[in-house]
């Protein structure tokens, strides 16, 4: 089996066990939240356009973790699911004067649609509501879920496109993701006490917090990929001499 068709097998996969995973989200799904859900799909929406591209990978990163994860712990599975898919659509739709890929798309739908619905099961299983400190450890394992569940396809479909081996992969993303991870539990904890006391309107309020974050990673990345392209450079003309 060539490269190609093993490419296009693993996104069938994906395909498949996202509309698993989308027919399982609405089996568990038995109330809506329309003006809560429109709200977090709005932001997650235009937050989804803010990315930033990750240094050595052929990858970039979103910063509208924050909403997902908010829909994720507040709502429903299949709200969480559309949102997290209508936001990712958004993050992948090109800009103008790039070609569309509609197998980027769709593996990118996918895995995004598999992994919120998995981590919002975990974050609603009742075994876990029964433990002492249930709210801290439900949103740790939903986090991590979601985490797995992201970066596990994306490293593996980069390690089939550039035939290499998929854990170094795996582990440079885990690397780089695992910080804006923490970070987003810490904005969507903060999410969660505000809405608690003072109504989910005031607590959305956190936009402003993910531009600055944004900005910070722009940043961050961006001097991280300098050094990156210094370090190629500078092996290539040692190779050279």
């Amino acid at each position: 089996m060539n490269l190609t068709r093993q490419i296009k097998v693993f996104i069938g996969i994906m395909m498949l066990s996202a509309a698993g995973a989308a027919g399982i989200a609405g089996y568990h799904s038995h109330s809506l939240h329309p003006y809560f859900g429109l709200t977090v799909l709005a932001l997650a929406a235009v937050t989804s356009r803010m990315k930033v591209k990750l240094p050595g990978i052929n990858g970039n990163m979103s910063v509208n973790l924050p909403f997902l994860l908010t829909a994720i712990v507040n709502l429903s599975a299949v709200e969480a699911v559309l949102i997290t898919c209508i936001s990712t659509a958004v993050q992948c739709w090109p800009r103008k004067g790039t070609a569309f890929k509609p197998e980027q798309m769709s593996f990118n739908l996918s895995t995004l649609a598999f992994a919120s619905c998995l981590a919002s099961l975990t974050f609603h299983a009742q075994w876990l509501q029964n433990l002492a400190w249930s709210a801290p450890a439900a949103m740790a394992l939903a986090t991590l879920t979601l985490l797995l569940g992201q970066t596990v396809p994306v490293s593996a479909i980069v390690a089939l496109s550039e035939n290499k081996p998929v854990a170094p992969i795996w582990l440079s993303m885990f690397q780089l993701s695992f910080p804006y991870f923490v970070i987003s539990v810490g904005v969507t904890s903060m999410v969660q006490t505000v809405s608690a006391h003072m109504g989910w309107q005031l607590a959305l309020a956190v936009f402003p917090v993910m531009c600055g974050i944004h900005r910070s990673y722009q940043l961050y990345f961006g001097k991280m990929a300098e050094a990156f392209r210094t370090e190629v450079r500078v092996r290539a003309a040692s190779a050279g001499a």
